[in-house]
């Protein structure tokens, strides 16, 4: 795994984002996040922005590019990469704990993500053992659906979570973030949605809408 980009607050920090990219991208593009979530001058947030190992991957004709796990495809029938999806949330899950051991308690911690980075925001914050500030997916999903109920802590059930979506998604089909909020909505999980005339990409109006989301989660 290659070492994250770590982007220091212009105030003491006192709050930790951990941002993860999508397939086949890298932490350079989310380097100008907190600008982006218009955090103001003089914010605390520490964002963390790692990047995914390079990897094949099933459905890049096994090409190898960064990516958080393999992808087989995005159907019901695909079948889910359990190995890499776990190695993966134990990387994140140290990434928290750095934080931690830096003094950031785990309530002031979030944890976000586009299409297989919110995925697997989605897969680490339900699962970690301690609460969380929050959890974002953008044009993402969850996966392993079946196995959360068995494997979710009961430290982030009642963990905030934005989900967004654009409802001309080629990538990750619209049908899919709706049933991934579906599911968790129908098992007690508190999330925010929000739908967007866009297609896989990430749009102003919905950084807007994290802003202001973080503000009355207490984050920022």
């Amino acid at each position: 795994m290659p070492d994250p980009m770590i982007i220091e607050p212009p105030a003491e920090a006192n709050a930790s984002i951990i941002w993860l990219h999508g397939l086949g991208a890298s932490a350079d593009d989310f380097a100008g996040l907190a600008n982006e979530l218009q955090l103001g001058a003089a914010h605390g947030l520490r964002l963390i922005l790692p990047n995914a190992p390079t990897r094949p991957v099933t459905v890049n004709n096994g090409i190898a590019i960064p990516a958080w796990y393999d992808i087989g495809g995005m159907d019901s029938s695909a079948t889910e990469d359990a190995k890499g999806l776990e190695a993966s949330r134990k990387t994140i899950d140290s990434l928290v704990a750095n934080e931690r051991a830096l003094g950031i308690a785990s309530k002031r911690i979030m944890i976000g993500g586009f299409s297989q980075g919110g995925a697997l925001a989605l897969h680490v914050g339900l699962r970690y053992a301690e609460p969380l500030a929050g959890i974002v997916a953008l044009s993402a999903y969850l996966p392993l659906h079946d196995r959360l109920q068995h494997e979710a802590t009961p430290a982030n059930r009642l963990t905030p979570i934005f989900m967004a979506h654009g409802n001309a998604d080629p990538v990750v089909a619209p049908e899919l973030g709706a049933g991934s909020r579906d599911y968790l909505i129908g098992h007690g999980y508190d999330v925010t949605w929000h739908t967007y005339a866009m297609e896989h990409e990430v749009v102003a109006a919905e950084l807007t809408a994290i802003h202001d989301w973080m503000a009355a989660i207490g984050l920022i």
